[in-house]
């Protein structure tokens, strides 16, 4: 596949955003490869946990799954930390940053906020403020955040628990990466990425 040969955007042809078109999609076929492989990075540390962040974002999703939640939740709850490598100090919004063109806006709400709703187990013991959910109070999805902390994120750090493997969740990742719901690069027309 042929390269553009300009080197400022403002001259660039529409030909030329075809072969950059090409060149996106891809490399946008290759997002669930990257994810996964991101999702392994996880499995290098514990931050000081019982279990690796990858055991505990397999754990997470595998609890979602047997709660009966639909696959684009098991994706989110999977991916909720992936984050922790790139952004410790903001590792939600950089998870939902990633999962925004895929799922639906509580979905995205969810993951965004469930670092501030996760700290109350745990900031009281760094002298942070455990209600500092409290802020979000009154939001629709107030109770659904809560209750994915409650249910499937502060409680997956067993070593003994009965966790699925990653590759049990490959075949949900790549169908819902395959392509974005909403995104400034989706053509309208088409309902496609490009031209």
């Amino acid at each position: 596949m042929a390269d553009t040969t300009f080197t400022r955007m403002q001259d660039a042809t529409r030909e030329d955003y075809k072969i950059i078109g090409r060149h996106s999609l891809e490399f946008f076929t290759g997002l669930p490869d990257r994810i996964l492989r991101h999702l392994e990075l996880l499995d290098s540390d514990t931050g000081g946990y019982a279990v690796t962040r990858l055991t505990h974002s397999l754990q997470t999703a595998t609890r979602a799954e047997r709660d009966g939640r639909d696959e684009e939740y098991v994706v989110c709850a999977l991916l909720h930390d992936i984050g922790d490598t790139l952004a410790s100090a903001n590792h939600s919004e950089l998870a939902a940053t990633i999962l925004q063109p895929f799922v639906s806006e509580e979905n995205h709400w969810i993951v965004q906020h469930h670092g501030v709703f996760q700290g109350y187990y745990f900031f009281h013991h760094l002298g942070l403020d455990r209600n500092a959910r409290e802020a979000y109070r009154g939001h629709p999805l107030f109770g659904e955040c809560a209750a994915f902390c409650a249910r499937y994120d502060q409680n997956s750090f067993d070593p003994g628990y009965d966790t699925l493997p990653l590759a049990h969740f490959d075949p949900i990742v790549r169908k819902m990466f395959a392509a974005p719901k909403q995104s400034i690069y989706v053509n309208p027309e088409t309902g496609r990425m490009g031209a």
